[in-house]
């Protein structure tokens, strides 16, 4: 390589690295918009939008903690990982043994205050707090409070008159 094929080379380097980012910020932008796009708010009505994993996300927060939960019709009552509910601050009110898809273990309850995109809330809520489990659950104790219709790839959520 000649002292001249240097500048040519680092031309050429400098495109692709630019293409490259390009693609890169280009994907991460239609990553977003994606992301985005889960959750609508139509007047009063919530529209959830069914992600890539097949489950409908809410965007919330557990006391101030930014989450996004898992909407679960099949949970009785709204589940935290305990990691989470530790950088919360939660607090142990009593041991609990919860039987989830993964089978039978142990956790603890706790309240924590629980406020939803869409402007739906509950406050001291009682949760459960499992060591293993993976994302937040949003479960009928909070969902049975409000009217939910479902067509699909879209859950339609109102609060109750």
């Amino acid at each position: 390589m000649s002292h001249q094929d240097l500048p040519h080379t680092l031309k050429l380097m400098t495109i692709w690295l630019l293409i490259g980012l390009g693609i890169f910020l280009g994907f991460k932008l239609w990553e977003h918009e994606r992301e985005a796009s889960r959750f609508q708010l139509a007047g009063e009505v919530i529209v959830l939008t069914r992600g890539g994993d097949g489950h409908f996300h809410w965007p919330g927060r557990v006391d101030g903690i930014e989450v996004d939960f898992l909407v679960d019709t099949g949970a009785t009552t709204t589940a935290l990982p305990q990691v989470l509910a530790e950088r919360a601050g939660l607090k142990p009110l009593g041991a609990v043994r919860a039987h989830t898809a993964a089978g039978a273990t142990r956790g603890f309850l706790a309240r924590a205050d629980v406020a939803l995109e869409g402007g739906v809330r509950a406050d001291k809520l009682m949760v459960t707090v499992l060591p293993d489990l993976a994302a937040p659950l949003l479960g009928m104790d909070v969902l049975g409070r409000l009217h939910f219709s479902q067509k699909p790839g879209e859950l339609r959520i109102t609060p109750e008159p």
